[in-house]
């Protein structure tokens, strides 16, 4: 024989058909036209397609072996000759196999996004809240096939069901075989004659469904529920997608939520502030007596432990926090004003006559520094 197969690729006569496909995909990458445009290049890639052709297919090489050369009867070959395609190349180039065949009507639905508003107490203490959700689901006069009743898919005469047409061009390699999908039924391999007038051969139609969805204590703004398979379904009677449902807590007039944490103000007047006081507040556990201390200060916290929000998946709650604001009067009247001034003058904090000045504090500023002392 005039070419030793074996030789061209680099491997022994009892090499694997894993070692031959990864000889050739080595010398492909550096002797492609595409890659090393220059002509002994491309004669060595021949050659090495040629090896490859006869070395990959058993029946060629088992000739091969025995002395007879398979693509003599071609005169020498081309590059890709007959019986060995363009995706063959590819399958060894790529080191994977190409998709071919018929591919299946059905399709597996799209995923959807739903986004649910939710009040504070809903969100730390968990519901249950149906939902309604437009999306697709079977034909119920189909059942999905997308086909009139009485009917079913034929198989296509124009790629006799493969689902994809081959066409043969020549290069400078010899002649190069392509696949694509059937232009006629588009890959399927079938067609429907007559399609379902209910879904128009889809096997699927719209509709609006209304799912319960159970939402966990301590979801926040954010937060994504998986339910699996109730997207909608997918074309030809396919499985469904997942339905992810979105968490958005709406704004709460008294509490803000930080994490597992809520907080809140509570005002006080100026004199249940430096006597202390206890408070009678609203939670959302219900009310809570809360003791204030005598001389309270504004911005003073008070941590009220496991009246916060719930902790997803934990069991656990966080925090009410509880922030003071202090109010001072503004309106007086003589009375109140004579009391007060009794009271700055038995502190020894009267305000001096003239003196003046922008940052001097005001009577009740000092009124509320004394009783803080």
């Amino acid at each position: 024989m005039a070419t030793d197969y074996y030789a061209v690729l680099g491997v022994s006569r009892d090499a694997t058909s894993d070692e031959i496909k990864k000889a050739f995909r080595r010398l492909a990458r550096t002797m492609h036209p595409d890659v090393n445009p220059d002509a002994a290049s491309q004669e060595k890639f021949k050659d090495a397609a040629r090896a490859y052709e006869v070395l990959s297919d058993p029946q060629k090489r088992e000739m091969f072996d025995m002395g007879v050369d398979p693509t003599a009867a071609n005169g020498g070959g081309a590059a890709y000759g007959q019986g060995f395609s363009f995706n063959d190349i590819m399958d060894a180039f790529f080191g994977q196999a190409q998709t071919r065949g018929p591919r299946s009507r059905k399709r597996r639905g799209q995923d959807a996004l739903l986004r649910v508003e939710l009040d504070l107490a809903e969100t730390v203490f968990g519901v249950t809240r149906e939902v309604q959700v437009d999306t697709a689901v079977v034909c119920p006069v189909c059942t999905g096939a997308g086909t009139a009743p009485g009917t079913s898919v034929a198989t296509c005469d124009v790629c006799a069901g493969k689902g994809e047409i081959n066409q043969v061009q020549r290069s400078f390699l010899g002649q190069v075989m392509t696949s694509r999908p059937c232009p006629q039924c588009q890959g399927f391999g079938t067609v429907i004659p007559r399609p379902c007038q209910e879904c128009a051969g889809d096997g699927r139609i719209r509709s609006r469904r209304t799912l319960t969805v159970k939402i966990p204590a301590g979801v926040d703004t954010g937060t994504r529920i998986q339910l699996s398979g109730q997207s909608e379904v997918g074309s030809g009677g396919g499985p469904a997608g997942d339905l992810y449902v979105e968490i958005v807590e709406r704004q709460h007039p008294v509490f803000t939520r930080q994490g597992d944490d809520v907080h809140c103000t509570l005002t006080l007047p100026m004199t249940a502030a430096a006597l202390g006081t206890t408070v009678s507040l609203e939670t959302l556990d219900g009310v809570q007596e809360v003791d204030i201390k005598p001389g309270a200060q504004a911005g003073e916290m008070i941590t009220l432990r496991g009246l916060g929000a719930a902790r997803l998946r934990l069991g656990t709650r966080g925090n009410l926090l509880v922030h003071i604001d202090v109010s001072t009067p503004t309106r007086l009247d003589d009375r109140q004003r004579d009391l007060l001034r009794q009271l700055a003058a038995l502190r020894s904090e009267e305000t001096p006559d003239g003196q003046l000045g922008g940052d001097a504090p005001s009577l009740f500023d000092r009124l509320r520094d004394a009783w803080s002392r």
